[in-house]
């Protein structure tokens, strides 16, 4: 199934895509959040959209796409998890996976405009798969548990400022990841059925020349060893939000300009759908 929700920010409606129509699930929940995901929701969801329970929402097409899900109480992010992408950002592939964070107001739709921040000079993309927990996460067994407790998968433009996260960031990534509107998501959650997230072609586009093309097989630390393994350190909520890395055509390579105000950046990653930010001054 695939989720969305639709309207102006703080006021989105939940809807599940059936084809081309926008069905409306506030019938079943207020919202994609954590409660409908660990709950019954997907699978009430299910047989009302086959039972054709559900009104389609007037005017879908009109609507602001905002992000599918709720802000998340945490959103972890895994870096350097792309061979080339670690090598291009100086470093070896690494042997432990790479945690650090983002605020989880960073998340924003997919579409909405994005301001680059008051003194950056160097915001960056990264198109990345999200994971969306489903279930309550705590010192799995091992990777192969990590399934059960996913939601879905969203797409993420994981933005970073680079000098905030390098230059001056006293050793920690999240001060470069956490500017507003960082992290737009969707357009919409797909569950597990939906697609194979193990191998999706993901892509980047900036003003329309290509910069990123990879596939999630490449993935040094794959989805369920993610999981399995930020579990052994931290308690994953029901409707948190995972970015697994991204691969290599990012700024920080030194063969790209960053982003400055008048630019357009695209994503899409298979099965995921396709986002469009413009970026603006603060």
């Amino acid at each position: 199934m695939r989720f969305a929700r639709l309207g102006n920010v703080g006021t989105e409606i939940p809807v599940v895509i059936d084809g081309d129509r926008s069905l409306d699930l506030r019938s079943i929940t207020a919202d994609i959040d954590g409660a409908f995901l660990s709950g019954d929701g997907v699978e009430r969801a299910r047989a009302a959209v086959a039972a054709g329970e559900l009104p389609e929402v007037a005017d879908a097409a009109a609507l602001r796409t905002g992000a599918p899900i709720a802000r998340p109480s945490a959103v972890y992010c895994v870096g350097m998890n792309y061979a080339a992408h670690a090598a291009e950002s100086g470093s070896e592939p690494p042997k432990q996976i790479v945690m650090f964070m983002k605020a989880p107001n960073t998340i924003v739709g997919p579409y909405d405009d994005v301001a680059i921040p008051r003194g950056s000079e160097k915001t960056d993309w990264e198109v990345e798969l999200g994971i969306v927990i489903g279930r309550r996460a705590s010192y799995l067994d091992s990777p192969a548990e990590a399934r059960a407790h996913i939601a879905g998968f969203v797409m993420a433009n994981d933005l970073s400022e680079r000098d905030w996260q390098i230059a001056v960031s006293g050793g920690q990534w999240s001060k470069g990841k956490s500017a507003p509107g960082f992290c737009p998501t969707g357009p919409w959650l797909a569950t597990d059925d939906e697609l194979n997230a193990d191998d999706v072609r993901l892509r980047s586009f900036v003003n329309g020349e290509a910069r990123q093309d990879s596939r999630t097989a490449d993935l040094i630390f794959d989805i369920d060893t993610i999981v399995w393994t930020l579990s052994q350190y931290l308690v994953l909520e029901p409707g948190d939000l995972v970015l697994t890395g991204t691969p290599e055509g990012v700024a920080l390579s030194g063969r790209f300009p960053y982003l400055s105000a008048g630019d357009v950046v695209e994503l899409d990653i298979e099965g995921l759908g396709a986002q469009r930010q413009q970026y603006i001054s603060a």
